[in-house]
């Protein structure tokens, strides 16, 4: 395997037009100065959202609210299905989804407001629906953390969905909402070979170091499952089997997978990736994610954007449900509770009597 991106650490190789946009500014083709070109560093934007909460009404997921610290994400996951959303903020799928990030500083107010209202019911509320919640700047910020306070305060549950081991900075106030059956979190495997990790999402944590997280994540008595997502046929469908029984083996109780798919400027991007990075497969893959689509790349209906469709799909829909079944990961887990929930004064004085 070939080190991927033309721009060290990165896995886009390029800027793909934003459709919303009237003009695209290319870079012009000049000879660098020097053979040390400096790499595309990453800037940070203050986003001023007033409102923190995404509502969801797919009918292919079975949660109605995420929030979303960042906007973009430094992981750079190339076939990541969140890339069109940046192109909504005036900003490119490609690169610049990977180095212009938009930081929702007043998350944690925002959360407690939303909370505070009578009109809040309580329920479950997923962390990571778009992009992750534990991308590298978090570690510095610290807005995760705010936030996971700010849901141990008012006892909401939550959702927590990452492929970053920095989750487990975070495991005091973990270990207190799942005292209260508060939260579950899904850690994302998509492959346990770290040198496609390293191509294919280059800013991520380590295969050995996701599984470690659940492990770490299971000993403390935190619900963990696995998220096999996204299964790539010809690329890391082979591996299920083995993901599975790792993750099962490190103590993650439950599992679930999802076919990649390329909405939009996803679909150039993952293409000259894969060319790029894998050219002996790339024909392969990308033929057998067209069976598994109806001979496109990329599938919007609800029902089957998630799964696909036909022979390799319906294969790899059997493979999970029989090592699933195997390694004991096919078993509803506990489901969080909305009955601890504690709204204004109640919830001011949660510091005092946990």
């Amino acid at each position: 395997m070939r080190e991927s991106g033309t721009v060290k650490g990165r896995a886009a190789g390029f800027n793909p037009p934003n459709k919303f946009e009237k003009l695209h500014r290319l870079p012009l083709d000049l000879e660098p100065e020097d053979d040390d070109p400096r790499p595309v560093r990453t800037t940070f934007y203050e986003d001023t959202s007033r409102s923190i909460l995404a509502h969801n009404d797919s009918p292919d997921i079975d949660f109605r609210y995420s929030l979303n610290p960042y906007r973009g994400c430094e992981h750079g996951c190339i076939y990541c299905y969140a890339r069109p959303s940046h192109e909504y903020l005036g900003f490119s799928a490609g690169l610049d989804f990977e180095t212009k990030i938009m930081v929702k500083m007043r998350a944690p107010e925002l959360l407690a407001a939303t909370f505070r209202r009578k009109s809040w019911e309580p329920q479950i509320v997923v962390l990571s629906g778009n992009t992750d919640c534990y991308q590298p700047v978090e570690r510095k910020l610290q807005i995760t953390r705010k936030c996971l306070e700010v849901f141990l305060e008012y006892r909401n549950p939550l959702g927590i969905i990452t492929k970053n081991a920095l989750i487990l900075r975070d495991l005091d106030i973990l270990r207190e909402l799942a005292r209260y059956d508060l939260v579950h979190v899904l850690v994302s495997v998509t492959s346990l070979n770290p040198e496609l990790i390293r191509m294919m999402e280059p800013r991520t944590s380590t295969p050995a170091q996701r599984l470690a997280t659940i492990k770490s994540l299971s000993e403390n008595g935190i619900p963990v499952g696995v998220n096999a997502a996204p299964i790539i046929p010809g690329l890391t469908d082979e591996e299920l089997p083995s993901i599975l029984r790792e993750t099962a083996s490190c103590g993650a109780t439950s599992a679930g997978y999802i076919l990649a798919r390329l909405p939009g400027p996803v679909e150039p991007l993952f293409t000259e990736w894969v060319r790029r990075a894998l050219p002996e497969r790339a024909a392969k893959i990308l033929n057998r994610m067209k069976d598994t689509r109806g001979g496109a790349l990329s599938d919007a209906r609800f029902g089957s954007r998630m799964t696909g469709e036909g022979e390799i799909a319906e294969s790899i829909n059997a493979l999970f449900r029989v090592h699933a079944s195997r390694y004991g990961l096919d078993r509803r887990w506990k489901e969080v509770s909305t009955a601890h929930f504690r709204r204004g004064g109640d919830a001011q004085r949660s510091l005092f009597d946990r």
